[in-house]
């Protein structure tokens, strides 16, 4: 592998194989057995006891900041996130236990995903040390008999460039398309509310938002409006309704953490003018400050 500055190992992805992308087989499959990958029940109603949403939030939050830390794979959130949410409909989880549960998930899509995976030692940092690599082994042996070692989970990234290729797109747009669906995607992990939400609807509302965000023109593609979402839920045989109603709830999303990124840009400006003052942490996705819809 080359070297580039930094002394960071440069990451070559390879190419998109056509004869994945172009055989409309691969996109049933994936709506086929989707839903075996969604939690059980919605478990802050069944199954937890001390775990509650806004700290199920605050520690995939955490993770989607390691994992932009770390400079993983986009793949790699979400599908922590999958194990986050199928470890904890399965299994009642002390609050105390639930940064260790996050950073194991983060650990075991990091092993599957990334070509340079990280390691227990770096996770334990990102905590600062609150949990020991030995902790981390243990509970990584808990968390895989929980998800019965089933680890290959189908993600809303996974339908991104299936629903993108059969979209009459600009092709100079359609970078920007995918980073903003990217983005919208790593927001819905965040939130509770989209848990039992099937990958395909969100993968489709992330793209329906980025593309009406961006008013894409009719001039420069054959869809528009409305047209677009019906286009989109014959691609995943998802009904109207529901696309619409899922990108709804998404952009309100946005708006929130919009006005939460603001607020946070606010308090890091009061807090420069205090000398020594710690700076607080982001709450809401890096990339989600760089979107000007």
């Amino acid at each position: 592998m080359e070297l580039l500055c930094h002394e960071k190992e440069r990451v070559v992805k390879a190419l998109l194989d056509p004869s994945v992308y172009s055989d409309d087989r691969v996109l049933q499959n994936l709506l086929t057995v989707e839903d075996a990958f969604l939690p059980q029940a919605s478990y802050f109603q069944c199954v937890q006891k001390e775990v509650q949403p806004y700290m199920r939030r605050i520690v995939a939050t955490w993770m989607l900041e390691v994992c932009e830390e770390e400079e993983c794979e986009e793949e790699v959130f979400p599908l922590a996130v999958n194990y986050l949410d199928r470890f904890l409909s399965a299994m009642p989880t002390k609050k105390s236990c639930l940064q260790l549960l996050g950073a194991v998930c983060v650990f075991l899509a990091s092993k599957l995903i990334s070509s340079r995976p990280i390691s227990a030692k770096k996770l334990c940092l990102h905590t600062d040390n609150s949990i020991t690599s030995q902790e981390l082994l243990n509970w990584e042996l808990i968390v895989l008999g929980k998800l019965k070692w089933n680890l290959a989970a189908v993600t809303p990234h996974d339908f991104i460039e299936h629903i993108l290729l059969k979209l009459p797109l600009p092709k100079d747009r359609v970078k920007l398309i995918r980073k903003h669906a990217q983005t919208f995607i790593a927001l819905c992990a965040t939130d509770h509310s989209f848990t039992m939400y099937p990958p395909s609807m969100i993968a489709t509302g992330s793209i329906s938002a980025a593309v009406c965000g961006l008013q894409i023109n009719c001039t420069e593609s054959s869809v528009c409006g409305e047209s677009v979402t019906e286009l989109l839920a014959k691609i995943t045989h998802t009904e109207v309704d529901c696309l619409n109603s899922c990108q709804e709830k998404i952009e309100q999303l946005l708006a929130s953490s919009l006005r939460e990124s603001q607020q946070h840009k606010h308090q890091e400006g009061r807090a420069n003018n205090k000398e020594a003052e710690p700076q607080s942490q982001s709450c809401t996705p890096t990339d989600v400050r760089d979107i000007n819809l």
